[in-house]
């Protein structure tokens, strides 16, 4: 029997399946529409894509490091329960392992993990657990060592707050620490060559104001905001930040004291810069008894 685009579209928004799997379902069950409505149910298909509208702004952020190389994913999905779930948990790990082995997240989303594609593992977990989930980034550093941490630990190598410091020379224990500096800080870069210009001159611009409202001679307001701007740099960048652990040293001193240079760094923090939707239940349940 000859599938058409308009049974396709007619299971779609029936299960919610995505179109090859919709296309499939008919094609394996030779047109039938409930007999393929059966089959993704079957498969976990069914109404698994009509989750994907849902913010998913909880989960755990996953490291792992090979040798010389480390990387960080974050996995997202509605709950901090279903961050819980030691199934969700195995995931996580499964996928960040695999990420080793790629370079962006498109790569990581085709590649294979136990037998299938990453995408596809997702979207089963979806129809299993009934949460919307989604693959959200991956970053990865390279060195001669690399150091972990993770804050707020849901269990080994996962949790709200993943770090990787790559670092040049050998690490005799300060990339942890300094992982965990990270961690505490949120630098906003590596050093001030790597800061982003529109920040920089975004701060300069408010600095400037506040200066000029002094009222004092532009030669002084000049020397005001020179001051201020390099205490602005060692603030915001890892390099010149003071070290939590040692505040009379710089983290670059912390670095060259240990014989090491800090090379790279990531951050990775679950939802950051995801819009969470807050839900009214009081206002939910009135609605329901009017």
């Amino acid at each position: 029997m000859t599938i058409t685009a308009a049974m396709v579209k007619e299971l779609r928004e029936t299960t919610g399946a995505g179109m090859m799997d919709a296309k499939k379902a008919l094609t394996e069950n030779n047109g039938d529409m409930e007999a393929a409505q059966d089959w993704l149910r079957t498969k976990g298909l069914a109404k698994a894509a009509k989750k994907s509208g849902r913010v998913a702004a909880e989960g755990l952020v996953g490291v792992a490091v090979d040798g010389a190389k480390g990387v960080a994913v974050e996995i997202n999905s509605e709950t901090d329960f279903v961050a819980k779930n030691a199934e969700f948990q195995g995931m996580v790990s499964g996928i960040t392992n695999v990420a080793l082995t790629v370079s962006d997240v498109d790569a990581l989303n085709a590649a294979q993990l136990d037998g299938k594609p990453v995408s596809t593992v997702l979207t089963d977990a979806i129809a299993k657990i009934g949460e919307n989930m989604t693959l959200r980034r991956m970053a990865l550093v390279e060195g001669d060592a690399v150091a972990a941490y993770v804050h707020n630990a849901a269990t080994d190598g996962m949790g709200k707050i993943g770090v990787l410091v790559a670092l040049k020379g050998t690490d005799s224990g300060i990339g942890k620490q300094i992982a965990m500096h990270i961690a505490a800080t949120n630098p906003a870069s590596l050093s001030q060559a790597d800061l982003d210009p529109a920040l920089i001159e975004r701060e300069k611009s408010v600095l400037t104001e506040q200066a000029r409202e002094s009222g004092k001679p532009e030669a002084v307001i000049e020397k005001m905001i020179e001051g201020r701007m390099k205490k602005f740099f060692e603030e915001v960048t890892l390099l010149g930040q003071k070290f939590v652990m040692d505040p009379d040293k710089t983290v670059a001193e912390v670095a060259s004291d240990a014989g090491v240079e800090v090379l790279a760094f990531i951050r990775m923090e679950v939802g950051e810069g995801i819009e969470k939707k807050e839900e009214d239940f009081a206002a939910e349940v009135a609605k329901l008894q009017g």
